[in-house]
């Protein structure tokens, strides 16, 4: 007997008391890897890009994976083979995913504070486009562009001032935001990298948040994007492709979020409509392809009663799964082995000397030191943002593909982490 335990991750299920990721049990790999420990299922991954390649069935699209979610060289491979481009926002993620085997031409380069020498470097690998995000980053990439001998293939992302309806720290498409170029200075902007001579102006980008769980704001920002491609083209700047970001959520509790292939159904419907629905299109997801796919696997080391307060302290911590700290963000948090013992209500926290180390409130556990706990949906935004602070090594990961598991990074010890650090003579 099994049972599907998130609705967002049908390959993470409970068969008899045992949970299993697709067909290995978790508790199998805690034991052999040590925790805390990220395990993902490659076919998770591709079951979530399957729904964006069924509802771009037929279209001009390219998928282009947000690899900021997740960054792990395996997982850009499993991307890259099947057959995704990248959005990338450093010099060191272009290089990510060159070693996993993409081409330049499949990649985009986003992100507000693009380096000379990060610009030089994409130029050299033959990227498809910068997403250039101000005026100034215009001017600086055309020096740059010149300086090398050719011209910078430029989309220009836009901010059309929409409400994703999410968290504040991961909406992105608001007047306030540092990203993008204002909504009513988009023209002239366009007009002024037309006129430099180390751009080729290409396309147009939005993108409004992450973590978005209605068609609305989707809706809205791209009619105000249609909107400025027609004033763009009528000003004599053709645009071979729009590009509309990403930030599609996923299933953390009870979110009820539209499947990708719904979604751009109605996006699509959209473009028709206004008569785009010939053009170029790129988007760029991360957390909607790898964040379900992904668990961390922790183990109970103390359980501590208090006046006001029970706490389960885990060896996972907010190093290595900063979400909570930072958002205030809810994962769920279950037992490796089911039990009908009594549940208590625990904070679950980390051993990191902070307050804000804590993974999840009031939850109900029946839990004992040494029991094994699985953090769900853990693939996106844990092991990227994952740090070392009170010189704790990252996890290892795994890739579980059917019944096989393969190891695709160590656990960082105390050598690793001082590799680069220099004593005093």
């Amino acid at each position: 007997m099994s049972a599907t335990i998130l609705p967002g991750a049908p390959h993470l299920q409970y068969r008899g008391d045992a949970l299993y990721l697709e067909d290995v049990r978790l508790a199998d790999l805690a034991r052999e890897h040590g925790t805390p420990l990220f395990a993902y299922s490659r076919a998770s991954m591709l079951s979530a890009l399957a729904a964006y390649q069924r509802g771009f069935a037929g279209r001009n699209a390219k998928v282009c994976y947000a690899l900021k979610a997740n960054s792990a060289l395996a997982v850009l491979q499993v991307f890259a083979r099947a057959g995704c481009g990248f959005d990338i926002v450093s010099g060191g993620e272009l290089e990510r995913v060159l070693a996993a085997g993409a081409r330049g031409s499949d990649i985009i380069f986003s992100g507000v504070g693009k380096t000379r020498r990060e610009m030089r470097r994409a130029l050299e690998a033959g990227i498809h486009c910068f997403n250039v995000e101000s005026e100034p980053e215009l001017e600086v990439l055309s020096g740059v562009a010149m300086e090398t001998g050719t011209r910078a293939p430029v989309s220009l992302r836009v901010n059309p001032d929409v409400n994703p309806l999410t968290h504040p720290y991961i909406s992105t498409g608001l007047k306030g935001s540092k990203f993008g170029i204002a909504h009513k200075e988009a023209l002239r902007a366009y007009q002024r990298a037309a006129a430099l001579p180390g751009l080729r102006v290409v396309g147009i980008d939005c993108h409004i948040g992450s973590q978005i769980t209605q068609v609305s704001p989707y809706l809205d920002a791209l009619d105000r994007v249609l909107d400025l491609v027609t004033a763009i083209e009528a000003a004599g700047i053709p645009l071979q492709h729009i590009d509309f970001g990403g930030g599609l959520g996923i299933v953390y509790n009870a979110e009820q979020p539209p499947a990708a292939d719904a979604l751009w159904q109605r996006l699509l419907a959209r473009l028709d409509a206004r008569g785009f629905g010939e053009r170029q299109l790129m988007i760029e997801p991360g957390r909607s392809l790898v964040g379900n796919a992904g668990v961390c696997l922790t183990e109970v080391l103390y359980l501590k009663p208090g006046e006001q307060k029970n706490f389960c302290v885990i060896d996972a911590a907010m190093n290595d799964l900063p979400r909570p700290a930072m958002y205030e963000a809810f994962h769920q948090i279950v037992p490796l082995q089911a039990t009908t013992a009594k549940p208590v209500t625990y904070d679950v926290v980390g051993p990191v000397c902070e307050s804000g180390d804590w993974i999840g409130r009031d939850r109900k556990l029946a839990a004992q030191p040494g029991d094994l706990l699985a953090v769900l949906s853990a693939g996106a935004y844990c092991m990227s943002m994952a740090s070392n602070y009170n010189t704790r090594g990252r996890a290892a990961e795994v890739l579980v593909d059917g019944a096989t598991v393969h190891l695709i990074r160590e656990r960082e010890d105390f050598a690793d982490q001082v590799r680069k650090e220099k004593l005093l003579p």
